[in-house]
């Protein structure tokens, strides 16, 4: 399947290039790219496709540093829903997390990471950048999205955060001092990976004015509406209903809206992977019940209400047809696992 990224990755391009003298539109439209899809939250373009418009713009422009002049026009906010999250982390180590995480909602063709200092220096750690395919990224994209991780710690920060070194993976496209004037530090250039090279304390650091509960909106946002790469869609709807038991509705139809899809195309992808929202909504109230049940003293009837079910006389009956025994007998042994 061909990858993807969000057309916001490119927002800021159009006027870039107008302003080096080339007609903006017309070249994102070459591409098969409107501005309206670069100013949207939702658009997806091949990533093939945008790595190729970057490289001719910066050719036919002769403007080497593109990627770095775009990058510098840039925020977080191109990264969608994933830029509340890491503008609401508590450190910076939490912000890297949920981008290595969350990355893939911006594109699945790319990658960040802590690495070891890749120079071996005490006190210093590497922020990796790297494409997930085997071929490497152009040397655009890689300077358009390394100069993007920089420039959103700087803003997280508040200004420099003690970068000690960049390292690229290609040749220096353009006069070096373009590079360490963006980054304020040492360029290195034919290296394996591109990386920014940082304090190793740097993680533990707190991002100011971050708000907990709006990552955490953001977060639950982010697992809910978009699967990881290879996640399957039963693991999903697992997630959902033991989230929401007792307090949301236990339907289809409600699920199917959570996920964005149809209660019928749910159902027809559940019955790919095996299985049925019957069977998983069953599945979820059975090991909620036990854990009631047998490490609770609940009352049934809130066991009944807290497991999703409208009558105690219907966790009776399924607690006979999960474990042979009623739910009095099953507190008094508390020795069925579940199955």
């Amino acid at each position: 399947m061909e990858s993807m990224v969000r057309a916001a990755g490119l927002r800021g391009l159009p006027g870039l290039v107008d302003s080096l003298g080339g007609d903006g539109v017309a070249l994102l439209g070459r591409f098969g790219v409107t501005c309206a899809a670069v100013e949207s939250e939702d658009a997806v373009i091949p990533a093939v496709a945008a790595g190729m418009l970057l490289e001719v713009a910066a050719a036919e422009l002769a403007c080497p540093d593109l990627g770095l002049r775009l990058a510098g026009l840039q925020n977080a906010s191109v990264l969608g829903p994933l830029a509340l999250a890491i503008e609401n982390a508590a450190t910076f180590g939490e912000a890297l997390e949920t981008t290595r995480r969350y990355l893939f909602v911006h594109s699945p063709a790319m990658t960040v990471a802590q690495i070891l200092d890749p120079s071996g220096r005490p006190g210093v750690v590497g922020l990796l950048y790297r494409g997930t395919d085997a071929e490497p990224l152009p040397p655009q994209v890689v300077d358009v999205g390394l100069g993007l991780f920089h420039r959103i710690i700087v803003l997280l920060h508040g200004g420099p955060y003690g970068l000690r070194s960049v390292h690229l993976p290609h040749p220096a496209l353009a006069p070096v001092e373009a590079y360490t004037r963006f980054f304020g530090a040492e360029v290195r250039f034919g290296r394996p990976d591109a990386v920014l090279r940082v304090p190793g304390g740097l993680a533990t650091m707190p991002v100011p004015g971050g708000n907990q509960m709006l990552r955490d909106i953001a977060v639950e946002y982010l697992t809910s509406h978009f699967p990881a790469p290879g996640e399957r869609v039963a693991d999903r709807v697992r997630m959902l209903l033991t989230q929401g038991l007792g307090s949301s509705p236990a339907e289809v139809g409600a699920t199917a809206k959570l996920l964005r899809t149809h209660p019928r195309t749910l159902q027809r992808r559940l019955a790919a992977e095996g299985t049925t929202f019957e069977a998983i909504l069953d599945d979820v109230r059975r090991v909620a019940a036990h854990r009631l049940i047998t490490q609770t003293d609940l009352p049934f009837t809130q066991v009944t209400a807290m497991v999703g079910m409208a009558e105690q006389s219907a966790l009776s009956r399924a607690v006979r047809r999960w474990y042979g025994v009623t739910p009095r007998a099953l507190r008094s042994t508390a020795a069925v696992p579940p199955r």
